[in-house]
């Protein structure tokens, strides 16, 4: 599941007691008079209080322009497309979002997509395409497909009726695809002729041609479902049909009536999608079968064209994710052979990553766990199968993105944590001294980066405690050459006014139970001698998740401080980038060690005396939501309330590929299933509990909150609720994020443990 992850954006340790990395500062400190509180309100409003942070950030094919979706300063989630000329080095906006915007009402397919995408609550352009000769944009706007040249001239592409999903141009830019009706076309840009259909016409209407299936899009981060051959000349196209996976009537409450939407939902030990995958050519002329095993109940995890085009790599995941296939196949008879076979540590599973690359010579660079952490490898097939792998990075840290390979001179560069598990880094290395690492990025920030093909053009994105995102154009060794936006907190920066009240966060280690050291990240008020304070603690707690971090922690919870509380989140066994042992700690056993490591926070809170003991509550979405339920099940009175956010409470309501990949098959394992849930041990709960839910989640799904909601009746457990009509996982929006933030500090007041601010 990627459930929402966050809404906020080892040292060594003595098993005695806790040794603290940074302790928390006691010492009174009085704000400036003239600093505005946040409110929460402001929070939420236009424009951004992160001020101007892009996104989809792109380089021409000439490298001329650089080109970003940048919201509107009085309509945050309204996006435009802008460029960056980087000869007459001046910004001007390419697409006016708000000109060329029809009003239509997207489809429930393109909504639901953009729900898988997290993009749901975007307007305007949500993504965009540059064409070969870098003098247009493919650009989807309200359905609508449309092609903006740089000289101001839009036009929509011929044969095109609105709805059109996934749209795609061919790597020459002569010819564009798309999925209409359940089928992939393709038609020529230059509009001479309509796109023609180059997939079959089903009977059935359960079968889809060039679509990501729902578990692709939800949980293994694929939303493709065709690929162009590096000529252009052909796609690999995948097929899926829904007809075995089980029908799920999902009710979405709005506050003017109900709809239904019959939905094919594949859940925990039911039947998924049968996928197959097919090459057929641009015309719809040639199409062949691509041969991937006997088993059927398997996953189509990735697939990759090979540079040259003469090859087809697919990667192929069992139904237990503990097996992943490379297969190599011939385009041009489906034929497949295995390239390597990786292999998930005993306990463990196999975790689907796109840091990856094919080269021009056959060989591959290439991401995997086998040594307990994610580092990179280069294989290189042998002449009679099987081949050779040499180990590219190591040590007890992750690499988390492979970003690019500068072919010609062998320089291979990536995001890892090297240097601190909080603040990533972008590195490089050449291929003949890979042990020679050179940091490429300022350690007194938190880094992410893309790069272009040729693996010679940098884009970086940092932030850092007291700044939000920035992002500028780098050269390959990592020297800045332009701003793409410098968005310095001064002058007329939406955050500007709140500087000078903005509360430093800090950052520590205490053990958990077996001694593994645990990071939390904590931001206090001003704090008063003698005074003790209430604390807001945030928590996740899944997996593929990591919520502490140096970067920018956003202004919701600077907010929160200016209300009286201390901001408090700790990373649980069962987070990110620690590591394989680390991570696979809730094998088989969610809601156990997690919980643990949330309780070893609370008390070490309790034993600062600046923390009202009486007043630690928890706050919970999604995974974070499911949280709350079990650590208020495991430990009464440990927290003084909870609140769980569209919670999961019965995994067996959730999908196949997340919720088998930790807790196996509940056909074969129930009782992983029934202590795993939320709902066995739901009268346990005796202290305050506010439930929150949207009544439209397609995510996980309302019926959750109901279970729950009737177990607590029916044991007659006390408990507060508030549910969102017309809303899905997000539930959010200027006054709706407002009212729910609100509600949550109304019930803390209400129950005696909160700020009463």
């Amino acid at each position: 599941m990627r459930l929402l992850t966050s809404l906020l954006v080892a040292s060594a340790l003595v098993a005695a007691a806790p040794v603290l990395a940074a302790e928390p500062k006691e010492t009174a400190v009085t704000a400036p008079q003239a600093a505005p509180s946040l409110t929460l309100e402001r929070v939420f409003a236009s424009p951004s209080l992160a001020g101007p942070v892009p996104r989809a950030v792109k380089l021409s094919p000439d490298g001329r322009y650089v080109t970003v979706l940048r919201g509107r300063p009085n309509d945050r989630e309204r996006y435009d497309l802008w460029g960056f000329d980087r000869k007459a080095g001046a910004w001007r906006m390419l697409v006016d979002s708000q000109k060329l915007s029809s009003g239509r009402e997207l489809s429930e397919a393109e909504k639901m997509q953009r729900e898988r995408q997290r993009i749901g609550d975007l307007k305007g352009i949500v993504s965009y395409e540059w064409t070969a000769d870098s003098t247009a944009v493919l650009v989807p706007i309200d359905g609508d497909l449309l092609l903006a040249g740089l000289d101001g001239s839009v036009r929509k592409i011929a044969g095109t009726k609105g709805g059109e999903l996934d749209p795609s141009l061919s790597p020459r830019g002569g010819h564009v695809a798309f999925v209409r009706d359940q089928r992939l076309f393709v038609g020529a840009v230059d509009g001479k002729t309509e796109p023609q259909a180059v997939t079959p016409a089903e009977s059935a209407a359960t079968v889809h041609w060039g679509e990501a299936e729902f578990v692709a899009q939800e949980e293994m981060n694929r939303f493709k479902g065709y690929w162009w051959s590096p000529d252009g000349a052909r796609l690999a196209v995948e097929r899926f049909d829904e007809a075995r996976v089980g029908t799920v009537t999902r009710a979405a409450i709005g506050a003017e009536g109900t709809k239904t939407f019959e939905q094919r939902y594949p859940a925990a030990g039911t039947p998924n999608a049968e996928v197959s995958l097919w090459v057929i050519g641009a015309d719809g002329q040639s199409r062949v079968q691509v041969d991937l095993g006997a088993e059927k109940d398997i996953y189509l995890a990735r697939v990759d064209w090979a540079p040259d085009g003469k090859a087809l790599y697919v990667q192929r995941e069992d139904r237990a994710q503990t097996k992943l296939d490379m297969l190599k196949v011939d385009p041009a008879t489906g034929k497949a052979e295995v390239l390597f076979t990786e292999e998930a540590a005993t306990g463990s599973w196999i975790n689907l990553s796109d840091a990856y690359r094919f080269l021009a010579d056959g060989s591959l660079i290439w991401l995997s766990e086998r040594d307990g952490f994610a580092h990179l490898y280069h294989f290189k097939a042998g002449l009679n199968g099987g081949g050779t792998w040499h180990q590219l990075t190591k040590g007890n840290w992750v690499v988390t993105d492979l970003l690019g390979v500068d072919q010609k001179s062998g320089r291979v560069t990536f995001v890892g944590t090297k240097d601190d598990v909080l603040a990533p880094q972008v590195y490089a290395f050449d291929l003949k001294h890979p042990e020679q690492l050179e940091r490429l990025t300022d350690p007194a920030f938190h880094n992410s980066a893309a790069m272009d093909r040729k693996g010679q053009t940098l884009v970086v994105t940092r932030s850092a405690d007291a700044q939000p995102p920035q992002s500028y154009l780098a050269d390959a060794s990592g020297k800045r050459l332009a701003w793409i936006e410098e968005n310095r907190v001064e002058g007329r920066h939406p955050y500007a006014p709140y500087l000078a009240s903005h509360r430093a966060a800090q950052f520590g280690t205490i053990p958990a139970d077996d001694g593994t050291p645990l990071h939390w990240m904590m931001i206090t008020p001003p704090l008063e001698p003698g005074k003790r304070y209430p604390v807001f603690s945030y928590h996740y707690g899944g997996p593929h998740a990591q919520v502490v971090s140096k970067g920018w922690q956003g202004a919701l919870a600077q907010a929160i401080v200016d209300k009286g509380y201390i901001y408090f989140a700790i990373d649980g066994r069962g987070s990110d980038n620690r590591g394989v042992a680390f991570e696979s700690a809730i094998n088989r056993a969610m809601g156990t060690v997690e919980v643990a490591d949330q309780l070893a926070g609370a008390r070490y809170l309790k034993s600062l005396a600046f923390v009202d003991p009486k007043r630690v509550s928890t706050f919970g979405w999604s995974y974070g939501g499911y949280m709350s339920l079990k650590m208020l099940e495991a430990h009464p009175d440990e927290w003084a309330a909870g609140i769980a956010v569209a919670p999961v409470t019965r995994w067996e309501l959730y999908d196949t590929h997340y919720t088998e990949r930790y807790l196996g098959d509940p056909n074969k394992q129930p009782k992983v299933y029934e202590t795993s849930g939320a709902l066995a041990d739901a009268a346990k709960i005796r202290d305050p509990l506010l439930v929150i839910h949207g009544m439209a989640d397609d995510n996980v799904v309302f019926e959750n909150s109901t279970a729950l909601i009737a177990k607590l009746q029916a044991e007659a457990v006390p408990f507060e609720m508030m549910l969102y009509p017309g809303f899905t996982h997000r539930i959010g929006g200027p006054k709706v994020s407002k009212h729910l933030y609100e509600t949550v500090f109304r019930f803390l007041d209400r129950n005696g443990v909160g700020s009463g601010q």
